[in-house]
């Protein structure tokens, strides 16, 4: 991914926006050349290694892990929030409208968890990350005796290591103070969700 070096994130940053923009782009090139892409929830997982792993699953009648049996290189792509700035929003003088967004773009060859007790452990933590662990959180264990086994027939989860994580905050930081606090004050007046966040965003890389 094309980052100029004013706009290049963290790595500890990007593990924030893949945990909490999770649903995700995975994409793979078959032997071809020609890409396939998934949209699907992605969990990243603190493995001990250097970029953590990811993992997730997809229908088991969706071709696209068959490329995961050969050394496949993978791109999931994870994106926060974003928002259109218009150049009337800055101070006088001669500007052009953008984009402000961050995004994620994680590396790595997804892995097959082909035996049925992986594929559970890899649903539970799911399960568990969406629905929390309250008392009405919603987890494998409500289901029938034997059921959950039975799920995993249709599905094929997955580990993903990373190798690489590219981290994009292009929050206008290219631009005066004056230009990115009149921004802000324009996506906070904003009833669009995106907006508010991607105004909270910016202020958290004010200089």
């Amino acid at each position: 991914m094309y980052i100029p070096k004013h706009f290049e994130g963290s790595e500890p940053t990007g593990r924030e926006i893949m945990r909490a923009h999770s649903w995700a782009l995975l994409m793979t090139s078959d032997a071809e050349g020609a890409p396939m892409a998934t949209h699907l929830s992605l969990l990243w997982q603190d493995d001990g290694s250097e970029h953590g792993s990811l993992i997730g699953h997809m229908a088991r009648a969706n071709g696209h892990w068959k490329l995961f049996e050969r050394p496949a290189n993978s791109l999931a792509l994870f994106w926060g929030p974003h928002a259109y700035v218009s150049p009337t929003w800055y101070a006088p003088g001669p500007k052009v409208p953008t984009w402000n967004y961050v995004t994620v773009h994680a590396y790595g060859r997804p892995q097959v968890v082909d035996d049925t007790k992986g594929a559970l452990v890899v649903l539970a933590k799911l399960a568990a990350a969406y629905e929390g662990t309250g008392p009405d959180a919603w987890g494998l264990g409500r289901l029938p005796p034997g059921n959950a086994e039975m799920q995993t027939r249709g599905i094929v989860a997955f580990r993903m290591p990373l190798t690489r994580v590219e981290t994009k905050i292009k929050l206008s930081q290219n631009r005066d103070l004056e230009d990115r606090t009149r921004v802000i004050a324009r996506l906070e007046a904003s009833d669009n969700q995106d907006s508010l966040a991607t105004a909270k965003w910016m202020k958290r890389v004010l200089p």
